[in-house]
């Protein structure tokens, strides 16, 4: 087994070890190369530190509880499982940290739209939440077939004042949201933010989204130690 890499990651060229990067022409690394270096100057400010944390909070209901699964450790010969309940949160899952973490760039970078896509919808009314919380509009591409399969969703993402683009092209599912998305935001990358939902992407956006990720491991670690004393 190979030793772990504690070296800090990404590197300065988006790379986790040999994955990550740039695979981008020219116009669109510029493009990101600014939303980096944005993001490199303002995560380490007391004022967007301060405001996300107190969003995390009071809004999100950070800290998130952990669940010692004693019936499923039994069930599982013994090996001691906990749960850590971000389920719980505002939004009901884990996407809200993030989308409140890329919101909030987006009104530091003086964006004026948020774009991104959706497959079950938990991502958009995540980023709905958080674009209408700082006051951005939001955009959210979402397949027809997965508009019609989580239409409560939409209605969430549309009370929240988010406008919902159906796709109708290709499959009309996530794939095809993703490229809709996309598409939408190449067409004025100055003024709007394309919020990824997950560790993938061209740099900065997998190290940005571990980055706003990262709160669950940091509270399940000083939450388990304190529960067994450690």
């Amino acid at each position: 087994m190979n030793n772990p890499n504690f070296l800090p990651m990404p590197d300065n060229n988006g790379f986790f070890g040999e994955y990550g990067g740039q695979q981008l022409p020219p116009e669109l690394k510029a493009i990101m190369d600014e939303i980096n270096e944005a993001y490199l100057e303002v995560k380490g400010t007391d004022a967007f530190k301060n405001e996300l944390a107190e969003l995390m909070t009071h809004f999100v209901g950070r800290p998130s509880p952990i669940y010692h699964a004693k019936n499923l450790s039994k069930k599982c010969g013994g090996a001691q499982i906990y749960l850590k309940r971000e389920d719980l949160n505002h939004t009901g899952a884990h996407k809200i940290n993030h989308c409140l973490g890329e919101a909030l760039l987006a009104k530091h970078m003086g964006k004026t739209k948020v774009l991104a896509e959706t497959g079950a919808g938990q991502h958009g009314v995540a980023l709905a939440t958080a674009c209408s919380l700082v006051g951005i509009p939001c955009e959210i591409h979402m397949g027809e077939i997965d508009v019609e399969k989580e239409h409560p969703n939409v209605i969430r993402m549309k009370i929240l004042g988010a406008k919902v683009i159906p796709v109708s092209r290709g499959t009309r599912t996530l794939k095809d949201a993703v490229d809709s998305a996309f598409e939408a935001y190449l067409q004025d990358p100055v003024n709007s933010l394309y919020a990824i939902g997950s560790v993938v992407g061209p740099h900065p956006f997998p190290m940005m989204v571990r980055d706003f990720q990262s709160i669950v491991g940091i509270e399940a670690r000083e939450q388990f130690m304190s529960m067994e004393n450690v």
